[in-house]
């Protein structure tokens, strides 16, 4: 079994880093009633024929941007839409209740309070919060809280939160293994091994996050034995022209990058107007989307050098059924990506619990047994094996995993082999959130 969290607490990171970035500057499938409506049912529903309700957070207005983080959201209504249309779990309809936390602390209380106290939801689904604070509230609360994004740490702390990608941390209150996690070095070992690359750039901003997360990268990347070559620029007039040149001059295979979206398309721009040539331009899973075109219309030959990597089939393989299916009941989405992808898998995967516990009553405690005890769990092949199996001791190596695409002018995303089997055991280093 892959040993896949400790690597994508890194990610998460990442993810948490350019949001702030930004912000400085077994059944069926979502038609969900999104209205008020009653609030008395109770967190238990059985064979009465009412509805199972369920909890959707999301920071839809914040800082950040009104798009940034609605993707795992509209994949989870889009399974539940589905699922109500086929009947529901054994016979009941599934109700969704949406919260907007705005982005804040302060907000993300509030929707726990409205959710977990007031709905009495059984379960919150695709949760995708700036600043997840209530999210004690809900462990003290027995909710389970399934497939959520991990944007910061607290799918790595607390008990009854499951991340989209599993965690192997003891989860006992305390982050990680007494504060510190781990993350692995499987990209980049994955284009050392498949692409021969041997010489990396890292680009960060001349701020405090930006430069701690471009840090880890490049231990990552010495890890691995590349050459490194970091590049900095300043946040508030940034010279992306000078930087291009000198990754030319450098001849660096890949760039790395700890900036926000908006930086990293002038990047591209200044590496086409260069002529600074890379194997590829790496990004993550949050930047995996059909936008690429539109957002990088300035860069085409950068554009056609982007991969992204993560832990869930690529939106894009619509030669696998499970992803069909994702795309059938999506096709009036005006974007794709592979956040909503993921909500989607962790709409099925509340399913997939619900639906186990219908005869002796859909409970909060009898869903997150479920979910606790999932080992190898994959949405029906959406995801990477899942496990929430504590180690008591923090790992040394593990055996990661990745889910690999480039983007081609004309074609979307590619997908590049198979991700169960594009696996390595790589070192997992330590570094503090």
């Amino acid at each position: 079994m892959a040993r896949r969290r400790t690597c994508r607490a890194a990610s998460a990171l990442a993810a948490a880093l350019l949001l702030a970035l930004t912000a400085a500057c077994g059944s069926r499938l979502p038609e969900s009633d999104f209205e008020g409506g009653d609030r008395r049912p109770p967190a238990s529903t059985r064979s009465t024929g009412e509805p199972v309700r369920v909890g959707i957070i999301t920071s839809a207005t914040s800082p950040v941007g009104g798009s940034a983080f609605t993707g795992p959201r509209d994949g989870a209504r889009a399974w539940f839409d589905r699922l109500n249309e086929r009947g529901g779990i054994d016979g009941r309809r599934v109700e969704v209740r949406l919260c907007d936390d705005g982005g804040s602390g302060v907000g993300n209380n509030e929707c726990v309070h409205e959710l977990v106290d007031e709905e009495k939801v059984v379960a919150l689904v695709a949760t995708t919060a700036l600043d997840y604070a209530g999210a004690s509230r809900v462990s003290r609360a027995g909710v389970p809280d399934i497939g959520g994004q991990p944007i910061g740490t607290a799918y790595d702390t607390y008990p009854h939160l499951y991340s989209i990608y599993g965690s192997d941390a003891p989860r006992n209150g305390t982050t990680g293994w007494d504060g510190t996690l781990y993350g692995g070095t499987e990209v980049y070992r994955y284009f050392k091994r498949e692409h021969g690359a041997r010489t990396a750039a890292v680009v960060s901003y001349n701020q405090s996050a930006s430069a701690a997360y471009a840090r880890l990268v490049e231990r990552g990347l010495r890890a691995e034995g590349y050459e490194v070559v970091t590049e900095q620029v300043d946040f508030a007039l940034p010279n992306f022209r000078a930087v291009a040149a000198d990754l030319k001059e450098q001849g660096a295979d890949l760039v790395f990058d700890a900036i926000d979206g908006h930086g990293n398309a002038r990047l591209c721009e200044a590496m086409d107007d260069v002529g600074a040539q890379v194997t590829a331009k790496v990004t993550n899973v949050q930047n995996w989307t059909s936008t690429v075109a539109e957002d990088y219309k300035d860069a085409p030959r950068c554009r056609n050098a982007l991969w992204a990597t993560g832990s869930s089939r690529n939106y894009e393989d619509t030669g696998h059924e499970a992803v069909r299916a994702f795309r059938d009941a999506t096709e009036d989405l005006r974007t794709h990506s592979q956040w909503q992808l993921e909500g989607w898998a962790a709409a099925r995967w509340f399913t997939d619990a619900a639906t186990s516990c219908a005869r002796t009553g859909i409970t909060r405690a009898c869903v997150d047994a479920y979910v606790n005890r999932a080992d190898g769990y994959t949405a029906g092949g959406l995801l990477l094996p899942v496990s929430f199996t504590p180690s008591p001791e923090p790992p040394e190596t593990g055996r990661t995993c990745l889910s690999v695409a480039r983007w081609r002018d004309g074609e979307g995303w590619v997908t590049q082999g198979d991700m169960n089997r594009t696996c390595f055991r790589v070192p997992q280093l330590a570094y503090e959130p």
